[in-house]
């Protein structure tokens, strides 16, 4: 084992200890090891890491700039170790945002992917899938924050969810609207009489009553936007389900309010990176 290597193991080891789940950082980093385990290179230099940076499919350079912050945070670590290490300057490349604008649906539309959801087979899946659908579009949430829900982060007494770990490792409470309170009391009843058993912790379960896979949500919501009938503009991507966490806040857009007065309330409903979408 190479002593960047092992170094950089140690390092990754380090930080997961202080709570840290690096789930793209570390195999980010252990890229750029390899990356210089090829070329026998003993120590991070700016030239080796602005090579790896941009050895990437991707031509946009705040991703690339991305990329080298994680070389950057481990050469910050290392310079005292290995005094030879070089830390690479912050502008060494355009790190200016590069942000994919969300489809924006609209409330027919909202409605009209839930009618979908209903064809959904077995019947259960088509309850979870109505469920899921409406509890993005009117909290904010994550996709992947809604699959891993636990049962006892949703109280719907206090009608309120405890969002737990999630992106940055930050954790937030959503408070519900009375009916989308109603509306998931009415999943809880049919989820635990179709599974009185529950083979699952998390309050949304796919129709064997296991928790629901991030990974296969895509496939199946594109054919629910398919059968809604909705198309995006020529050149923009397809709608993706992640796109519906925008939708609470157009709603604050329709309905007249005062968008500016409740940002501090959107940094915290919709967690990091909610002034982002609200920019797009």
């Amino acid at each position: 084992m190479s002593g960047l290597r092992a170094r950089a193991e140690d390092y990754l080891a380090m930080r997961r200890a202080l709570g840290f789940r690096l789930e793209s950082h570390g195999p980010r980093l252990m890229s750029f090891i390899r990356f210089c385990e090829d070329r026998d290179a003993g120590t991070v230099t700016t030239d080796l890491a602005v090579e790896w940076a941009t050895s990437t499919a991707s031509d946009h350079e705040a991703y690339q700039a991305r990329r080298l912050d994680v070389v950057r945070i481990f050469a910050r670590h290392m310079q005292p170790l290995d005094p030879a290490t070089e830390v690479p300057p912050e502008d060494v490349l355009d790190r200016r945002q590069w942000r994919i604008p969300p489809y924006l649906y609209s409330p027919q539309e909202v409605t009209a992917l839930m009618s979908a959801a209903r064809t959904l087979q077995p019947a259960f899946r088509a309850v979870t899938w109505r469920t899921l659908i409406g509890l993005l579009a009117v909290t904010g949430m994550r996709q992947g924050e809604a699959c891993r829900l636990d049962r006892d982060d949703v109280d719907l007494n206090a009608e309120t969810i405890t969002i737990e770990d999630s992106k940055f490792g930050k954790s937030r409470v959503v408070f519900l609207h009375r009916t989308a309170a109603a509306a998931l009391r009415a999943y809880e009843r049919a989820r635990d009489e179709a599974f009185p058993e529950a083979e699952a912790g998390t309050f949304l379960v796919n129709s064997l009553g296991r928790p629901l896979d991030n990974r296969n949500t895509p496939k199946t919501f594109a054919g629910l936007v398919t059968a809604a009938g909705i198309k995006a503009p020529p050149g923009q991507r397809a709608p993706r389900l992640h796109d519906l966490r925008v939708a609470a806040l157009l709603d604050w857009y329709r309905d007249g309010g005062d968008v500016q007065a409740r940002l501090p309330v959107l940094s915290t409903w919709l967690g990091p990176r909610a002034f982002g979408y609200a920019a797009a």
